[in-house]
């Protein structure tokens, strides 16, 4: 573990020395895949409308869809020794999560990597840098979120750290978090507050499924939503207007 002298910026990506913590706590398996079924849209929401990574993490294939707890790697920016180092921790079920301490779109993570990953049980991958190998990370149906696509290789010469809070697509990912992925976007839902964020999301879904109902009976919205008041508080007017004359 970390010793308590270390310090560490996630609002910055900055840290002061380079640190290994070994020891992760997870959210439960259970809610960890519950979360994943209920999708990004539907945790975000369910979570206060908070958690999301900026849109420009997307998925490489459209079918992408991952849920895990995050491993996260803090790297400098065209080097991934850390993401190397950070395979002997993953865990089965776990989400690589790689940001960089300034700017870069290198292709810091391919196919190989990718195979090394799977072998450790890892899920997907989430990076605010670049892929490459995008044709074979596809047909391996390795999920991944990234900010670009790029063939720049990469060095492994400069130290970073492992499982320390970092910033990822503008957002806050302490390890453990549980990090839900699809063709939405990315969400992170705090490992303390998983379990009742999968209880507010599947009540949600059940809500959901009787507005869906009605509206597949042909009600409006506008009305069972109240929008008709809303609209008049607003001053919009309903007028008839033959545009032909």
């Amino acid at each position: 573990m970390a010793s308590a002298s270390v310090g560490w910026g996630p609002a910055s990506n900055k840290i002061m020395t380079p640190t290994i913590v070994r020891t992760v706590a997870r959210a439960d398996a259970q809610v960890v895949r519950a979360l994943g079924e209920l999708g990004v849209a539907t945790v975000h929401e369910a979570q206060g409308r908070t958690g999301l990574t900026r849109p420009y993490l997307r998925p490489i294939y459209p079918a992408a869809r991952a849920a895990g707890s995050a491993v996260t790697v803090l790297s400098q920016p065209g080097d991934n020794l850390m993401i190397h180092a950070a395979m002997e921790l993953c865990q089965a079920g776990d989400i690589l999560v790689v940001t960089t301490t300034s700017e870069s779109t290198d292709g810091m993570f391919g196919e190989l990597l990718a195979v090394s990953a799977r072998a450790h049980g890892v899920v997907g991958l989430i990076i605010d840098a670049g892929v490459r190998d995008v044709a074979d990370l596809t047909a391996m149906n390795f999920p991944v979120w990234s900010k670009a696509i790029s063939a720049q290789g990469t060095v492994k010469s400069t130290g970073g750290s492992v499982n320390v809070p970092v910033v990822c697509g503008g957002a806050t990912i302490v390890p453990g978090d549980v990090i839900v992925a699809d063709m939405d976007g990315v969400v992170v839902v705090p490992r303390e507050a998983a379990a009742e964020v999968a209880r507010l999301g599947r009540e949600r879904v059940a809500k959901e499924e009787k507005t869906r109902e009605r509206l597949r009976n042909g009600e409006l919205g506008l009305d069972f939503y109240g929008l008709r008041a809303k609209l008049t508080e607003l001053g919009v007017r309903y007028v008839d207007v033959d545009l032909k004359s």
